[in-house]
Formats: structure tokens, sequence, C-alpha cells
């Protein structure tokens, strides 16, 4: 039973999961824009808004909390540092645009992007 499951399973298991999340999410903070499934695209929204939020604040302890769920270390020093390009936003820090379905196995693609 999935009772208290929240997100999708994304077609792994969950430890597989968190990892996709966590490297598609690092990812999309490097290079501003990745390409993926719409699905993972939808799923990972909510991970990059914690994580800008968490930058914007600047604290010691959302440091730590950034470091804990980026892999690289450099990323999360580069992140807080330019988190003033977010701060005339509440959130929603991303932007979705969809490409049509993928050649192979026809999923929908989209480009995920940072807003600035």
């Amino acid at each position: 039973m999935r009772h208290a499951k929240k997100g999708r399973k994304l077609g792994t298991d969950a430890s597989h999961t968190k990892a996709m999340r966590r490297s598609l999410v690092t990812a999309l903070l490097k290079n501003n824009r990745i390409k993926t499934t719409e699905t993972r695209a939808k799923e990972i929204r909510a991970d990059v808004d914690r994580v800008i939020t968490w930058a914007k604040a600047g604290d010691v302890h959302s440091r730590r909390l950034a470091l804990g769920f980026i892999y690289d270390d450099d990323l999360v020093k580069k992140i807080f540092s330019e988190a003033e390009r977010f701060e005339g936003r509440q959130g929603g820090y991303t932007r979705i645009l969809k490409l049509g379905p993928r050649k192979g196995d026809a999923a929908p693609m989209v480009i995920m992007e940072l807003i600035d």
C-alpha cells in the first residue's frame, strides 16, 4: 500500500527516484536549463523552489540543508551568492516549455529553465 507516500514513482524504487530528483535539481541549478520528460520536470519543481528559498534565506541552517540535498558543494556556494536574482519573486522559479513527444517511446519532452 502507498498510504502517505507523496510524489510519483517515476518507474523506479524509492531510493532511485530520490537520487534522480536530486540529480535533476543539481543539473538544473548548474546549467540553468535541462531537457527532460514532462513528468520528471513537474516532480522536481517543488524541490527547485525549496532549494532557492533556502538560498534566499542565506543562514547557516539553510546552507546545511542545501548541502545535504545538492550533490555539488561549489554549486551551493554559487547559488547562495546569486540568490539576490530571485529576491523580487515569491516562488515559481522555473518555466516548463513543451517540446513534443520523444522519438523512441513518445514520452512528452520539455525544457525546464530557471526564470531570471
